[in-house]
């Protein structure tokens, strides 16, 4: 890295410059030397597009400074839609971009606060995963200038905070191309609405910014952090690491020369990029543009420089690690080997160099992996190095698949069992825990959790304003319960429930509370519409579970029973195991191996004792039926002198606001041995009393 200080003076007396100062820069090298004769649009001293070493410098593409810390603007906007000014290749490569080329801002030091961080530990956290925009469009209590903005999310941290939320984890806020989303709000042709394409690692986006002068997205910013801090809210950003904006090879016959220059490429392409072995292609594991060279230390320097700058200066909590197996590369070219024990990986520099939050909370951050990405060994659950939280798609997937696909497909109650209780099969080996599992039923990527159970297949080939969308998954292991709406909204009863009574850290998708739809599109990238925006006027059966969603949050959160910091078994004084979880079959006796594995069984109930963990309820009897139809459970027994009271059922009959009885009107069920029937896919809450 270079840097140079230039004295106001000098700026005003020598270049006639006032103001804030906008910069770029133009980069000459052993493909393209500098020669004193050129000139913007010229290709004096041109020798190749790319050489044999990868290099792909252009003096014609003025670069965006990776380290700016706002940009102007992004490359195309309403009045600069001509994108192939950024490309190289005989056709291009002479275009001038400068007029139209984003520049970074030099910003004075800002001094708005973000108020004091929380230091919870992340497995009293319960994640709300929502985009910044999407959260206020559609709020007519917003101000209008103020809507999808960093200002309007700050009008928000009130209702996030009596919903039971501890963490906003926004979808990318750091600059991408979505300038040009509204040039025709009809079409979702070129539109980038979540944002992983990332141009700037450090600028917050100025799109969603109501102050768009010079510094105004960062002070916007930093006031809404201070927002969510003060209500005792984390915030946590999706951070894109794994490629950029930058984008692979254009269309066409010419995929080896015609490629975007607008920053990195521009400027080290060997380094800030993986290549091909004869370092001409980029190497991809992402699907949207070459992998970013994770291994390269140059490359990991502005990661480390970046989360800082995000965490010291901006305020931001924990990170949400995009395709985060690209961080654990070992090679930088012409190979990709995901292995978490090499040192060096970007994986292992970000945990030594920004200490994670320790187990009982207090400062440090939280690291959170999406622990997949595109071919080779990239598919890693379970398989992260210490330190790092992981999105647990096996959770998702098993879940699922009992409750949608009943008799197509096979999940073990053994799978199930260790879904429940933390997935000790996937982390306790390498000495994580329970709360190293984000547990999730939808995200952003794919249906919503209404329309998880309300469609046999994805929907998203409709028209405007909700979609058409190209891509998605075709297997959601979705169902839509027969078209019936009172089986589908208690799928999704039971599907937040599994999250919040499970062992880890559940993670909701906005607007998943009161039930949002997208329609069955499962991949709405690009639809920056009311589609795709949070609606805040709901119908009875919405308000319904909004509340049976706030009261399960705060039952997880009033019991620690619940919130374990290892799994669930420990040794006494004496060295003796105590027993903190019992499994148990529908009849009342405990379930040994051969329940466990025995495909026919679909029913399974559990008892924690929650004398274990302090917690005021002294045991808590959670089960479920996956079968389809009713099934009878015996009570074991609850202990000495108390008995069982429902706190909620997810049946079809309880459906009302009062789903979730609150702390003190559980109904009275009887003691050990009582029979209780149970409707099939359901779930059951009790607390022993």
């Amino acid at each position: 890295m270079w840097s140079k200080s230039v004295a106001v003076s000098t700026l005003r007396n020598t270049y006639g410059i006032t103001g804030t100062v906008y910069y770029g820069y133009r980069a000459w090298g052993p493909n393209w030397p500098y020669v004193s004769t050129w000139k913007k649009g010229l290709s004096n001293g041109f020798v190749s597009d790319v050489d044999p070493n990868g290099n792909r410098f252009n003096p014609n593409k003025l670069l965006l400074d990776p380290y700016a810390r706002e940009i102007s603007h992004d490359p195309n906007t309403p009045s600069c839609l001509d994108g192939t000014i950024y490309a190289s290749g005989a056709t291009h490569r002479n275009k001038d971009s400068g007029a139209c080329a984003p520049k970074g801002i030099v910003l004075a030091t800002d001094t708005t606060s973000i108020g004091s961080k929380p230091t919870r530990a992340l497995r009293d956290d319960v994640v709300y995963e929502v985009h910044v925009r999407g959260l206020t469009m559609n709020g007519t209590s917003i101000p209008i200038a103020q809507r999808g903005t960093y200002a309007g999310a700050a009008q928000k941290a009130a209702y996030l905070a009596s919903l039971g939320v501890t963490a906003v984890e926004f979808l990318p806020v750091q600059e991408t191309q979505n300038d040009t989303n509204e040039v025709d709000p009809t079409s979702t042709s070129g539109d980038n609405y979540w944002g992983y394409m990332t141009l700037n690692f450090f600028a917050p986006d100025r799109r969603y910014s109501s102050d768009k002068t010079p510094g105004g997205p960062t002070r916007e910013w930093k006031a809404m952090v201070k927002a969510f801090h003060d209500a005792g809210i984390k915030v946590f950003i999706d951070v894109v690491y794994n490629h950029t904006g930058e984008g692979s090879a254009w269309g066409g016959t010419d995929g080896l020369t015609v490629y975007n220059i607008q920053s990195f490429r521009g400027l080290d392409n060997p380094t800030y990029y993986s290549l091909t072995s004869n370092y001409q292609y980029p190497w991809d594991n992402t699907g949207v543009g070459g992998n970013y060279n994770t291994r390269n230390t140059v490359a990991q320097n502005l990661i480390v420089d970046s989360l800082a700058y995000w965490r010291d200066s901006l305020g931001v909590d924990g990170f949400r690690f995009d395709l985060a197996s690209v961080l654990g590369n070992t090679c930088q070219h012409g190979c990709f080997n995901f292995d978490k024990m090499d040192a060096s990986n970007a994986l292992n520099r970000i945990v030594n160099e920004l200490p994670p939050r320790a187990e009982s909370g207090g400062s440090g951050i939280d690291l959170i992996a999406e622990p997949w990405a595109i071919g080779g060994n990239s598919y890693q659950v379970g398989g992260f190095p210490s330190g790092w939280a992981e999105w647990n798609g096996k959770f998702r997937d098993a879940l699922r698949k009992k409750q949608n696909q009943l008799g197509v497909e096979t999940v073990l109650t053994a799978e199930l069992a260790s879904r429940f209780a933390g997935s000790s099969d996937l982390y306790q080996d390498d000495g994580r825990k329970p709360w190293h599992s984000v547990n999730f039923m939808v995200a952003h990527d794919g249906f919503t959790l209404r329309d998880l159970y309300a469609y046999n297949s994805k929907q998203n080939t409709q028209p405007w304003p909700y979609g058409p969308s190209d891509g998605g998954e075709d297997s959601n292991h979705s169902w839509d319960q027969g078209g019936i709406g009172a089986d589908q909204r208690k799928a999704a009863r039971t599907g937040l429930a599994f999250m919040m009574l499970s062992a880890g850290v559940p993670m909701i998708t906005g607007g998943d509370e009161v039930l949002r739809t997208q329609f069955g599109n499962n991949n709405a990238y690009n639809l920056d519409s009311a589609a795709n925006w949070l609606d805040w006027s709901w119908d009875s059966y919405e308000t319904n579970h909004q509340i049976f969603s706030q009261r399960m949050i705060a039952f997880r959160k009033a019991h620690p029973a619940l919130r374990p910091s290892n799994f669930y078994s420990a040794l006494d004084t004496n060295g003796n195991v105590m027993e903190q979880l019992r499994w148990f079959k529908p009849d009342g006796g405990v379930a040994d191996m051969a329940y466990f594995t025995n495909p026919s069984n679909h029913a399974i109930a559990w008892r924690i004792d929650g004398s274990e963990f302090g917690d005021s309820a002294s045991a808590i009897y959670l089960a479920y039926n996956g079968w389809s139809g009713n099934v009878n459970f015996s009570l074991p027994w609850p202990g000495t002198g108390k008995n069982w009271y429902r706190v909620t059922d997810t049946a079809t009959w309880n459906a009302g606001a009062n789903a979730v009885a609150l702390p003190g009107s559980e109904t009275f069920i009887g003691g050990e041995w009582t029979s209780y029937g149970m409707e099939g896919r359901s779930l059951l809450v009790l607390i022993a009393k």
